[in-house]
This record gives C-alpha cells, structure tokens and sequence, in this order.
C-alpha cells in the first residue's frame, strides 16, 4: 500500500495539468447539477418559495369589526403579526371581466411579515408618479382574471354599491389562498384613505400570525380564537389548506423536473467518469513501467481508485462549496433560484443527494477504468504491433482519387474508425443534446397552448354569461355578440354535474353548440360529434369509468337518466379530463326548459381577446359577466426560465463531455500524425484533419441525439398529459428551424474547442519513440 501511495503522488506530481483538468470537470458538473436542484426546486414549490421570500403567515384570521387584534401580541408561540388590516369585500371589473376581491388598508412601505412580492409595477405608487390615494395593488390571480396590469384603471364597487375608479400600481404575489371562478374572493391593497371611500364603516379586520413552530398550527388557532372571541372571527385560513390547493401544480412541474434531473445526472457522470478513463488511457506507458518493475495487477487497480477518487472528492466539494458561497451572487433566475434554495423543501436531501449520487456514478466508472489499467500488458511491443485503426476503405480511397480534400477524408476516418470506438463516444455526447431537446419539446408544448390553443383543447378564448335576472334575453345576447367583427362564432353552452354509475362519483356533463353548428373540440381518437346522443369525452373520465371510444355511458343528472354514445377522445384541459360534452340540443331533450347558461366565442385569427372583451363590455353597457378561458399551462409558466437555464446547465455538461473526446482523440492517434508528417501532409492539413474529425462526431452524435430526444420528449409529454387527464396528443416537437441550430450549434461549438488542440497537435514535432507507440 505505500508503494500505491508513493506512485499515486509521483504521478500526481508529473501529470498536474491532467489532474486539475479532471478535478475542475469534477467540479463544474457538481456545481451545473448542484444548480439544476435549485432550480428544479425554484419551479416546482412556488407557494414554499413565495412563503419563505414573503415571511409569510402560517395562519390568517379574518374577523368582524371591533375585534382587539392587539391581545394577540402577548400570546406565546407567535414570532410576528402581520397587520392587523382593515378590509371590506368589494367587486371589482375591467374589461368586461369582474371578481370579487377583498381590499386591505395598507402602509406606504410593505409590511415585513406577510410581504407582498412585487412582480410588476410598484407598491401603491400610480405609475405617473402621483400620491397614490387611488391606487391599488393585485394579487397576481386577481390580475390574470381582469386582464389588468400596471397603469391600467379597474372599478371597484363596495358594500354601498356606489362605484369607484383605481388605477393598478401594482401585481403581488402573496402565500395565500389564490382567486377562483366561483371560489374564494382575491385580494387587493389601497391605502387606508381609499379604503375608507370606498366601504364608508363597513369593513372587517385581517390579520397574519407567523408561529414559532408551524406544527403547532392547530392549537395556536384554537389559543387566537378564545383570544379574540368565537363570535369576532369569520374565518381562519391555514398555510396547510393554501400549500395543498397549489400541491397540484406543484406535482406536475415535480414530475416534470425530476426526469430531467435524473437525465442531467447520468449525462454528468458519464462526462466525469469519461474525463477519468480518457486519462487513464493516457498512462498506459507508465502502467506498463509500473508493471514492469513489479506492481500487481491489483496495486494498479487500486493505486487509480484511489487517485481518481481524491479528485472526485474534492472536485465535488469544490463544485459543493462554490454553489452554497457564491451561487447567490450569479445573475438571473438561476442567482435568485439559488438565493432562496436553502429554505425550499428538500434542500438539504439535494446538496447531500446530488454530489454522494455523482460520487457513487463516478467511483464505479473509475472502477471500471482502474480494472482495464490492471489489464494492461507490460511489454509495450504487444501493444505497438496492433494496429491503432482499421485500414483505408475502398470508398476512402476513391475519394482521394477523386481529389476529395485530404482532411475530410482522413478526419471522417479518424472520427469513425472502428465501430466499436465510434459507437460510445457518440452516445455519450448524444445524451445531453437528447436532454436539451426534450426540454425544447416541453417548451414548445407550453407555447402551443398560447400559439394555437384550439389544438389543445381551447378553440373558444371568451365565455359570456348574461347577468339575471336583468341581463339580456338569449335572443338579444345573440344579435349583441354577432355585432362584434373579431368574433367568429357563438355557441351556446351549459354545464352540470352528473354522477357515474354507481353514484360513486361525479363528472362534468356540458352541453355544448348545436346540431347544426358543433363546437369545434380538439379531438384526438375517433370522430366530432355528429348525431344525436353523440358525445366525446377527455382522457381523465375514460380513465374514471373505463370504458373507451365507442361505448354507451349512463349517467344521472338531477334524477334523470342520460345515456350518450362516446364516438371521441378529446383534449380537455377542464377538471382534469374527467368531461363528457355534448351538444346542447341533446341536453334539451332531456329538460325541454333548459336555457344556454353561457355563450362560448371563438375569435377569429388575430384577434386580442382583451380588446373584444372591452368592446363587448362596452356594447353591453355591463350586463355582461366576460371571463378569459383557463390556461392550464399558465401555471407552467415559471418553468420557462428553468428549462432555458436547464439547456445552459446541460449544454456545459455536453461541452466537457466534448472537451474530453477531443483531448483523447488527439493524444491517441499520436502515431497516426506521425504517419501523416511522414508521407507529407502540412501542419494545416494535419489541424484541418482533427477539426473535421471533431466537427463529424458532434454531426453525428447531434444527430442521433436530436432525434431520440424529440421521439422521447413526445412520450413523455403525452404521458404527462394522460396520467394529468388532459389526453395524449399535446406534445408538440420544437419547430424544424429549432432542432437545426441545435445541431449547427454543436457541430459550431466542437470545431470551436478542436481548434486549440489542433493547433498545438499540428505543431508537435512527433518522433517514433516508446512513448509515442504506446
């Protein structure tokens, strides 16, 4: 064991550059993988995020007026209060869009508990620098559903009914309960002198308690209601009940995430284990010596463990130490992702997980590369005499006949020499380029949903419903909505539960458009409704009663029996696929009485639905509830900026993956330059060579990557979406354009990192020595 130890130093000694150049992979993939987790965690917890930036309230009481917030501030276990607030319940409207909001009075400043995240605009400040006596922060689902944004006007109506104008400042995010159709009111913040304008006396008191213990959450709401009174308090909300109504979004991005984490890992551990087996075939001159003087097979063995492993170790806590010091300070999403990783779920499992997993990976390919140096002969003739490629093809040969320049053939030779030395190197670039493609699959998925969204299940962007009992007739709504030029088509439309056989269950039933004008549904299998008692149905209710296209379904709305024959499967983004629409005429005929209870409107190609819905509200003179369709993938939208900085994460992955084949190229057809100067090629012929060499490989490897990572990202999408109830049949590959600059990118980036060591190679003056024919 010390003669292991005393070599493994001399080594180190004479090969530093090898072993900083190993050690620094190692922790560049650490840190790529160490930052990938935090993003990965950035996107999928975003309430925990919000809730930890925010120092947000594990409970919120919500009280009549008079109740005496101020004998809270003495009870035990509560760390802060945010508020308490003043609030009245109002409904506000732009648009033609409106929801109902409770408004808090609020400071100039935010408050530090329960801080509202500012995502756009400013804290009550109008955006044309005034007081702000009549401005009003959002919260961001609030917003989305008004279409409002900074500097836009809103009309708040309160308790008296008497209307009043603000203007947005603002959008907040905020670590509680989120705005809902036909749900929970949103939340907006004014001053306490607007708020008094607007409820006149009539308001109530909000207040946030942050607990010293969040396990203690149950009986600290049973301490603050005998505090305050059972009589005072209206409601309580815990940080319980809000993390579960975001749980779902968070599963989806969770899942999604997680198998490009695992994919991000094997492709940086191959690229280190490939870093060290490329230097242990480096040194196979010095492993014959070191058998030739004695060593066993064995000591070799261990001696390169050993070695290989100290540089993984402290590589990976180079990789470690540089994230958890200086990740905060990068630039960007990936900066801030960092910045609030440490108090997101799973922190500690992630910056233990990670570097131990990569160590593991590394140790057994370094094992593997140690048993094959133990392998290795001590008489070094027994490797001179093998030949280090295969000869010149027929087909090469012709194509230097054919005056055919030298260096594209000799480089096509030397990057494909032998099947077997070819096939590895290409998979192993292949395989983050198959991971960025996928990412590109995902993304351009979520962009189908805003470029074309009648592919994904979304043909109408407005819903209209005439407020009763002093709305317009349907008659009057019809020749109301066919006035406006951008809509293209009206269909009427009604919604109800209905129960499974069984009656263990209940599912959607919506009848929608009529006989002569159907509503135009994405469907995917089987055909459009057609005839009568015809229906289509999403994924999620196939899966609900299993049955498929084709099948007669029985189900139960208001007592009455209603059997519709399934002839397709459509994408439904709607309460998880688990739909079954039909046309309204064949609703009719089960209730004869039954009135549309909204109007589906399908613009026509161009047209801003915000600007429609103005013009309707308008038209209308505000009889009309207008409310934009869901997006399922806008709660997706913070996984943007991950899968950009994913690519980035995996593209430095693929480069030192590149960095290393280049490296090994070179230095293992040493004696084929050699041969080359022989016969007369130029230096720049010899560079030439090695860049081409270089530059097919990436071609190939991009190639074959691009194309199993498109295949692949398309059934994972469609997984995605059957195991969610949206339906297979979303995925969307990335536009042809794209996967092409995915693939000159590549071929770019290795004829840019061949270049160097072409030149120094070209330059070398090789001579025909042992050290050169090992």
């Amino acid at each position: 064991m010390r003669a292991t130890l005393r070599w493994a130093h001399a080594d180190l000694r004479a090969h530093r550059g090898e072993a900083l150049f190993v050690v620094l992979a190692s922790a560049g993939i650490i840190a790529s993988l160490l930052l990938a987790g935090a993003l990965f965690s950035y996107a999928a917890n975003p309430w925990q995020r919000i809730f930890n930036q925010s120092q947000g309230a594990h409970i919120w009481l919500h009280t009549r007026g008079g109740a005496d917030m101020d004998a809270l501030t003495g009870v035990d276990g509560i760390a802060a209060l945010s508020g308490p607030y003043r609030t009245t319940a109002t409904t506000v409207e732009s648009r033609g869009a409106r929801a109902g909001m409770t408004l808090r009075a609020a400071a100039v400043e935010p408050p530090e508990t329960g801080r509202p995240i500012v995502t756009a605009g400013s804290w009550l400040v109008r955006p044309d620098g005034g007081t702000g006596a009549d401005a009003v922060v959002l919260e961001s689902s609030v917003a989305r559903a008004l279409w409002a944004e900074p500097g836009d006007t809103v009309r708040v109506t309160g308790p008296d009914g008497a209307p009043h104008a603000l203007q947005v400042s603002g959008i907040a995010e905020v670590a509680e309960p989120r705005y809902r159709p036909g749900g929970g009111p949103g939340i907006g913040w004014v001053l306490p002198g607007a708020l008094d304008g607007i409820a006149h006396g009539d308001t109530g008191q909000s207040v946030g308690l942050r607990l010293e213990d969040p396990n203690d959450t149950d009986f600290m709401v049973q301490r603050a209601v005998t505090v305050l009174g059972a009589d005072r308090v209206a409601q309580v909300t815990k940080w319980q009940q809000t993390r579960a109504e975001a749980g779902g979004d968070d599963q989806l991005l969770g899942q999604m995430f997680a198998v490009f984490g695992l994919g991000a890992l094997l492709a940086a551990s191959l690229a280190a284990s490939g870093a060290i087996g490329a230097r242990v075939r480096g040194q196979l001159r010095d492993i014959a010596i070191l058998k030739a003087v004695g060593f066993t097979p064995g000591q070799v063995t261990r001696g390169f463990l050993v070695q290989h492993l100290a540089f993984a170790l402290l590589g990976t806590a180079l990789g470690t130490a540089a994230i958890a010091l200086l990740g905060a300070r990068i630039p960007g999403r990936i900066g801030e992702a960092a910045a609030v990783w440490e108090d997101l779920p799973g922190h500690t499992a992630l910056m233990i997980g990670i570097p131990c997993g990569a160590v593991l990976l590394i140790a057994a390919a370094t094992g593997l590369s140690a048993w094959r140096a133990g392998r290795v002969p001590p008489v070094p003739v027994a490797r001179a005499a093998l030949p280090s490629a295969a000869p010149m093809t027929a087909l090469g040969r012709r194509a230097l006949g054919m005056r055919v320049p030298p260096a594209l053939v000799l480089g096509w030779r030397a990057a494909f020499a032998r099947r077997g030395r070819t096939v590895i190197p290409v998979a192993r670039l292949a395989l983050p380029l198959m991971l960025i493609t996928v990412a590109l699959v995902a993304w351009s998925t979520l962009d189908q949903f805003h470029s074309r969204p009648a592919q994904m299940g979304l043909p109408a962007a407005l819903t209209v419903r005439a407020q009763q009992p002093a709305g317009p007739s349907d008659s009057e709504l019809e020749k109301t909505l066919s006035a406006i030029p951008d809509i293209a088509a009206v269909h009427p439309g009604a919604e109800m539960a209905a129960l499974v056989p069984g009656q263990t269950d209940t599912i959607t039933l919506r009848g929608l458009g009529t006989a002569r004008h159907p509503y135009p549904s994405a469907v995917v299998e089987g055909r459009a409704v057609g005839g009568p008692d015809e229906a289509v149905a999403g994924q999620g209710l196939l899966d609900l009663l299993g049955v498929r296209v084709g099948d007669w379904v029985r189900m139960t709305v208001g007592g009455r029996p209603q059997i519709l024959h399934l002839v397709g499967r459509t994408i439904e983004p709607e309460s998880g696929g688990r739909v079954i629409t039909t046309t309204i005429d064949a609703l009719k005929e089960r209730d004869p009485q039954l009135r549309p209870a909204f109007h589906a409107l399908v613009l026509r190609e161009g047209a801003d639905p915000r600007a429609v819905s103005g013009t309707l509200a308008a038209a209308a003179g505000g009889a009309l509830e207008i409310r934009e369709t869901p997006d399922p993938a806008g709660r997706l939208e913070p996984a943007r900026g991950v899968i950009a900085a994913l690519i980035a994460v995996l593209a430095l992955i693929g480069l030192t993956e590149l960095l290393t084949l280049i490296s090994t190229g070179v230095r293992d057809r040493g004696r084929d330059l050699l041969a080359l100067k022989a016969i007369g090629l130029t230096p720049r012929q010899i560079g030439s060579m090695i860049v081409t060499a270089a530059g097919l490989t990436a071609l190939v490897s991009a190639v074959v990557g691009t194309t199993v990572g498109a295949l692949t990202g398309s059934w994972l999408v469609d997984r995605q979406g059957a195991s969610s109830g949206i339906g297979a049949g979303i995925a969307q590959l990335p536009p042809l354009p794209v996967l092409l600059t995915v693939i000159v990118g590549a071929v770019l980036g290795a004829v840019a990192a061949a270049a160097l060591p072409a030149t120094r190679a070209a330059r070398r003056r090789l001579a025909d020595s042992l050290s050169e024919t090992l």
